[in-house]
């Protein structure tokens, strides 16, 4: 082992079958046991199963599912090399990441985010299994140094979704209570500057049901989010529009209505002739593929190919299209998205005015 690699004292056997690590996608499940020196019981049993429990909410199912998927590459690539999957060895994982950026074989060159995307994930991997992957070491570091300075580029933008654009999504929607909810999901998800995962995790009140990432108050001049976000809870104000056929509020209040939903989650399925409520929650891709279908309905950006178009947006043109579109003072644009710094919030504005402070002229020249 290296002497920059460290393990846990209760460090998990060490085998050679690569394959019985990579069955293991959730090892968490596993590790979290009593010590061995403490006799069992009911109690600490039930502490053990409580403690899994609250290993397992740390991050969100969408996380975990893509840190299996790097395990399970990972594993497969170390087989294929005829490599020793554990301990971690910095310079087996430095070779790995050249061979992501490279792209040899059938198997693409992969952008710089995702390999520092894969490389967190194999760092989270480790640490259920007992051991500590130091990023920092230098047949680590210095490879992946060396690939953002060579592979890095700007970041790929979806495009914002504008106030004019969001009125022409909604227009193509039905009238029944399918286009009732999809017209709630748009306008909140617009209004209050939403991720998809946002939008489909609130319920009606606060511990309605397990999986609640949030929930929602109404009031007289509107509504008030309150969500389990990535840096801890925050609440969201959402005013009442100026009309009710665009106002966020009172399309939620219809469809909670038409729906005969007052309590679990807000946005649910329904049935085939859409016009009854089923129980199970809507999932976030419901939200990304509603965008994309109505903004091909709508006609936005006609003047380009089909699928260009649909590679330009997504769940978070929503976000996007509020940070570009509301004219306020960016620091309440910055604390509405939820965004710890002002530098963030300008990675959303597609159309602000980059000058509009010129420090030129304020400088004397």
């Amino acid at each position: 082992m290296s002497e920059n690699t460290k393990k846990s004292t209760s460090e998990p056997p060490i085998v050679s079958s690569v394959n019985e690590y990579n069955e293991r996608d959730h090892p968490d499940d596993e590790s979290l046991t009593l010590p061995s020196f403490v006799a069992g019981s009911g109690t600490l049993d039930r502490l053990v199963d409580t403690a899994r429990d609250y290993a397992r909410a740390a991050a969100s199912d969408n996380t975990l599912k893509a840190y299996a998927k790097d395990w399970t590459h990972f594993a497969r690539w170390c087989r294929m090399k005829g490599a020793e999957l554990l301990p971690p060895s910095p310079e087996m994982i430095g070779l790995y990441l050249a061979d992501l950026a490279s792209g040899t074989g059938s198997s693409p060159a992969l952008s710089v985010s995702t390999i520092d995307r894969r490389l967190s994930g194999l760092a989270w991997n480790y640490a259920q299994r007992g051991f500590v992957l130091d990023r920092k070491n230098r047949h680590i570091a210095s490879v992946l140094a060396g690939i953002k300075r060579k592979h890095a580029r700007p970041p790929v933008q979806k495009e914002a979704i504008l106030a004019e654009d969001i009125l022409a999504m909604i227009a193509t929607l039905p009238f029944d209570l399918r286009g009732l909810r999809d017209r709630a999901i748009l306008l909140l998800g617009y209004a209050g500057g939403l991720r998809r995962s946002e939008i489909v995790s609130l319920d009606c009140g606060k511990d309605d049901t397990p999986d609640s990432g949030g929930w929602i108050q109404i009031f007289d001049k509107g509504a008030l989010l309150t969500l389990d976000a990535k840096t801890g809870w925050r609440e969201v104000e959402i005013g009442r529009g100026s009309s009710e056929q665009t106002c966020p509020v009172h399309t939620l209040e219809q469809w909670l209505h038409f729906a005969k939903i007052d309590f679990g989650p807000v946005f649910v399925g329904t049935s085939r002739d859409g016009k009854r409520a089923l129980e199970a929650r809507l999932n976030d891709k419901h939200v990304a593929r509603l965008i994309k279908r109505t903004v091909l309905d709508a006609g936005i950006r006609s003047e380009i190919p089909e699928k260009d178009r649909l590679a330009l947006y997504s769940g978070h043109s929503l976000r996007a299209g509020l940070a570009s579109s509301a004219e306020v003072d960016e620091r309440y644009v910055q604390k509405h998205l939820g965004h710890a710094s002002a530098e963030m919030t300008r990675r959303y504005q597609r159309r602000r005015d980059r000058f509009r402070v010129n420090l030129t002229r304020a400088a004397g020249l």
